[in-house]
């Protein structure tokens, strides 16, 4: 038998004893897990520091890098995250709906585990806990199977994880790690039908491409995230100015960072000389239609193409264009976007709600950053992940994104006629 599935048997036997702990259980192990990595830390940063030498001699990019390190402010908010998952309410036995039938039968709907949960994903060593974190919560079993990139540290990772969930007295194999490097690996992972309930991507656009065409089990969905920031005609420039830096610059590795900055064409002759000179002072590259370039407002600018347009850069770069006023920013955004995160800067209410309630994203945003969509930001702890999609989960994932529903019935004889 392969690893992977060995790995699966024994999430399905880890799944159906996760399914019959209590909430307090779960919790115990958050705590232990959460303790176990301030332990140690020191273990978890030398496998990361051999990660980060590997990627260095391959001529990893900066942002890619600093998704990929964890230093030991990094580890203890890893850490703090999961201590946080413990005290946040349970949704496994939530009674979502409950009625008496006209035949007497109480029927509730009550919120259970997935089962078996599996994640592919790159270079970012923190999804292994927040994954694992949020499975265990919900009782779920987790199979991870992370990038090359970052393979010593999700491995010692999964490591204090595991054994700190397993020694609080949580089943063994209730988090598992794939070690096997090669493609085949994935690729099985994705093909055992029946015993992974469901499996979600975390990475760039050529992951999620490949595991929505090639899966044989259930998919949520996340999405690449080629985030808009839209100028209104009535922005406060200053803020505008301040929030597109923000949401470029913070940390340009990230998918809720801004990709696109549309600015409306009766304002862009004083609007667009400031941000892109403030973009400049932080380095971004700034690819523009020939109206912006026309300004001459930085010296770095250079002309866009229509590929520009839909790019997620994951670095100091950026797209800009004019348009025409909400209508023209409305539509190029649901052309382009890739329904994650996009804002609007305006002192006008009728135009933010215009553009809050036509705007096709998981996340819109009226003066504010897109920096904010993050489960917790959002207030869900950690998240696993943030679906583009419309089943099931939309949005930064938290808890209940990994639970499903299904129908009690309490019945005193009753057979239908």
């Amino acid at each position: 038998m392969s690893e992977v599935t060995t790995l699966a048997h024994r999430a399905r036997e880890a799944a159906n004893a996760l399914a019959a702990t209590s909430t307090d259980q779960r919790n115990r192990a958050l705590l232990s897990m959460s303790h176990a990595l301030v332990a140690k830390v020191d273990e978890i940063i030398a496998a990361n520091e051999i990660d980060m030498r590997l990627a260095r001699e391959k001529n990893t990019s900066e942002p890619l890098l600093d998704r990929l390190e964890l230093t030991p402010a990094r580890v203890k908010s890893i850490s703090e995250a999961l201590k946080s998952l413990s005290l946040l309410p349970d949704p496994i036995g939530e009674v979502v709906s409950g009625s008496r039938l006209a035949n007497g039968i109480w029927l509730q709907q009550v919120r259970v585990p997935m089962g078996v949960v599996a994640m592919i994903y790159e270079a970012r060593p923190n999804v292994t806990a927040d994954a694992a974190g949020l499975a265990i919560k919900t009782a779920n079993a987790v199979i991870l199977r992370g990038g090359s990139l970052a393979a010593n540290s999700n491995l010692a990772l999964t490591k204090v994880l595991a054994s700190a969930a397993v020694g609080s007295g949580l089943p063994d194999g209730c988090i598992q790690y794939v070690e096997s490097p090669g493609r085949e690996a994935a690729e099985e992972l994705m093909s055992l039908h029946g015993m992974i309930d469901v499996l979600i991507p975390r990475g760039g656009a050529g992951l999620i491409k490949n595991v929505i065409e090639n899966a044989k089990v259930p998919v949520i969905e996340t999405g690449v995230g080629n985030c808009h920031i839209y100028v209104h005609t009535s922005a406060d420039i200053e803020m505008a100015k301040r929030i597109v830096i923000n949401a470029k610059v913070q940390r340009p590795g990230v998918c809720n960072s801004a990709e696109s900055l549309l600015v409306d064409e009766a304002i862009y002759e004083r609007a667009l000389p400031p941000i892109l000179k403030a973009l400049e002072d932080s380095g971004v590259t700034v690819y523009a239609d020939e109206r912006t370039r026309a300004l001459g407002a930085i010296m770095q600018i250079k002309p866009a193409t229509e590929e520009d347009w839909g790019t997620e850069y994951l670095d100091l770069k950026i797209s800009c264009k004019v348009v025409s006023g909400l209508d023209e920013a409305i539509k190029h955004i649901n052309t382009y976007g890739t329904k994650h995160s996009e804002a609007i800067i305006t002192e006008d209410y009728q135009a933010a709600l215009r553009f809050l309630n036509e705007i096709d994203a998981a996340a819109v945003y009226a003066n504010a950053s897109t920096r904010f969509t993050d489960g917790g930001e959002f207030g869900l702890g950690a998240e696993i992940g943030i679906s583009t999609q419309k089943l099931h989960a939309r949005g930064p994932m938290g808890l209940t994104a990994l639970t499903t529903t299904k129908f009690m019935a309490m019945g005193s004889g009753q057979i239908r006629e």
